[in-house]
This record gives C-alpha cells, sequence and structure tokens, in this order.
C-alpha cells in the first residue's frame, strides 16, 4: 500500500479500508466500490434520521477519514429528518445507487460490520433514537 509519508495519515487509511473491507465481508460482495457507497449511504441516512446530540456521538466513534464521510454534506439545522421506514429505504437506494429491494441486504450488512468494529454497545444507543420500524430495517440479523 503507498505511503504518504504521514503516520497518521497512513493510519487512518489504514484504518479505514479495515472498515470497507468488513462491509465487503459481511455484505458477501467483494466490491470496494459498492463497499463505500453503501456505507456512506448507511452513514448518512443514520445520522440525518438522528437528533444532533446523537449522530454527533456516532460520529465521534468513527475513524477520522470515515468521519469526515460521516459529516460530509451535513447540515445539523435541519435534523432530525423524520422519515419511516419507506421513506429511509428510498433515500438509501438513492444515495447507495442499488435498488429499493437490495437495501435491506446492504443495510444490515454495514451494521453487521459496525458492530464488529465500534464499542459495543455505540450502536445499540443509536438505535435507541430510531422509530421501531427503520431499527428493525437496520437490525443486523434477519
Amino acid at each position: 500500500m503507498p505511503t504518504t509519508g504521514l503516520p497518521a495519515f497512513d493510519h487512518t487509511i489504514q484504518t479505514a479500508n479495515t472498515w470497507l473491507a468488513e462491509v465487503e465481508k459481511t455484505s458477501g460482495n467483494a466490491d470496494r466500490h459498492r463497499a463505500y457507497r453503501i456505507m456512506r449511504a448507511w452513514l448518512h441516512t443514520l445520522r440525518d434520521r438522528l437528533p444532533v446530540d446523537v449522530a454527533a456521538k456516532l460520529g465521534a466513534q468513527l475513524p477520522v477519514l470515515l468521519r469526515g464521510v460521516y459529516y460530509d454534506g451535513w447540515d445539523p439545522s435541519g435534523v432530525p429528518v423524520k422519515y419511516d421506514r419507506k421513506a429511509y429505504v428510498r433515500r438509501f437506494a438513492h444515495e447507495s445507487s442499488l435498488s429499493e429491494s437490495e437495501v435491506e441486504g446492504a443495510a444490515r450488512a454495514v451494521t453487521t460490520a459496525m458492530h464488529h468494529q465500534l464499542s459495543k454497545g455505540e450502536l445499540d444507543e443509536v438505535f435507541k433514537a430510531l422509530p421501531h420500524d427503520v431499527r428493525e430495517l437496520l437490525s443486523a440479523e434477519p
């Protein structure tokens, strides 16, 4: 892997790659671009549905490079966006370039990967801020 010459940058790139590899593994699809798209869609769609304080706590748990992806384009004055499961799926599909029928599997794959990478119980606390139908969609268990 090429290095930047800056250990902090190299470390954050390596960490982001580890997280993307985990998404590839849990989704069963060895396509790094797809893994990035679904992770980004998962992060943005979840972030915008959360109250600001909960969204910020989740952001603080992410590695530096992925934290930048997470906060990219965020307008905290407009959240939480109160969408239900159907609207959540529509937004996720649009942002990830997946069909709506692919969203549930992709969302669950990212959730599984996130459970492996985040502090124990962090996602459980985040998910408590979601309505039941959205929480169920993101559940790591089908």
